[in-house]
């Protein structure tokens, strides 16, 4: 049994967690904090889970007290959150899953510059791996530190992948508009997330300065091998949750849709949570579940190729890929825990 502590269990990307954790028949879940709510009732937080989980959540200082106590600890806090707790559970031989962004960019200078905060774990960076599993599978397994890759650059970087792994487009022509549930904005007040603020409206936000934008790059160059800069814009829709990431790239040769399907269908043919289909993907089809779907079609007139991928920003995007990051590094099979439809309706 694997004895799991999760940091920030009462974000919205946190109790997705639990609730897939509390599922898992390997895993038993030792604790969970809470900033705010340290002291109460989990199913006090979330009523959801009511005659299901009653643990009180602690706070970060009896978390870090109680590290001998797990074999893994989730971290899903915001920028600078898992620099210290980081450090400590790494002394002790606990895996980390870091759920938040503090791992994720190997250069120290980029992150400061887009995170506008100083990296104080910089020395565990040569020892984190980036967790996208469908790309980076044995590099992740047995590993002590994940940094669990963000949810656009999840749904971009898997939709990418197949034609700038092979050199099909022009590096510099990728051009990612994306949309985003209110959920991905986390769970804390913000009168930009208030009903009456975002209920029917559509927007887009973080143009230019949005920080996934270098995570986004950082894969797709690893993946390239040579830099790739992209235009990335991303939007606000009034929907709770899902990502559909629309991306439009230059063909280098004349290719139909058919091939390219073809294509992505022999690339992803061995993975279980890809699904590549022929029409286009939808965010209420993989609401819920740990799926990616993706569709692709080719502009003859243009010849570019438009890629769209539809993932759950919760799961997929979050927590579902932290668990299946947690089945690799101690060596389960991956989709332990995982095998759950999307919901519909």
């Amino acid at each position: 049994m694997i004895n799991a502590g999760i940091i920030g269990a009462t974000g919205y990307a946190g109790e997705q967690l639990v609730w897939i954790l509390n599922n898992h028949k390997d895993v038993n879940i030792v604790y969970l904090t809470a900033h705010n709510y340290a002291g109460m009732s989990f199913d006090d937080v979330y009523s959801n889970f009511r005659g299901f989980i009653n643990q009180k959540c602690i706070d970060l200082k009896e978390a870090t007290e109680r590290l001998d106590e797990v074999d893994v600890l989730f971290v899903a806090l915001h920028q600078g959150g898992a620099f210290e707790i980081a450090k400590e559970a790494m002394k002790k031989g606990i895996k980390i899953i870091d759920l938040g962004p503090d791992f994720r960019i190997k250069d120290v200078n980029c992150y400061e510059e887009w995170y506008k905060i100083d990296h104080n774990a910089a020395e565990l960076l040569d020892e984190a791996v980036y967790g996208l599993v469908e790309l980076n599978r044995e590099d992740i397994k047995g590993k002590a530190l994940i940094a669990n890759p963000g949810c656009y650059p999840t749904a971009t970087a898997l939709g990418l992948a197949p034609l700038v792994k092979n050199g099909l487009v022009e590096l510099k022509s990728i051009i990612v508009d994306a949309k985003s549930g209110i959920s991905g904005a986390g769970r804390g007040a913000n009168i930009q997330n208030l009903y009456c603020e975002s209920s029917e409206s559509f927007k887009a936000y973080g143009v230019t300065t949005h920080r996934h934008t270098p995570e986004i790059e950082q894969q797709l160059s690893a993946l390239a091998g040579d830099e790739v800069i992209i235009s990335f814009t991303p939007h606000l829709v009034p929907m709770a949750r899902g990502i559909l990431s629309t991306c439009y790239a230059q063909l280098k040769k004349d290719m139909t849709t058919e091939e390219i399907l073809d294509f992505y269908k022999e690339f992803y043919k061995d993975e279980k949570f890809v699904r590549v289909i022929d029409g286009f993907p939808e965010t209420k089809w993989v609401k819920g579940s740990n799926l990616c779907d993706i569709g692709v079609r080719v502009d003859k007139r243009t010849n570019r190729v438009i890629v769209m991928s539809a993932i759950d920003n919760l799961i997929k995007g979050a927590a579902g890929q932290a668990v299946q990051n947690m089945n690799l590094i101690f060596g389960l099979e991956e989709t332990e825990g995982l095998n759950f439809m999307p919901m519909f309706p």
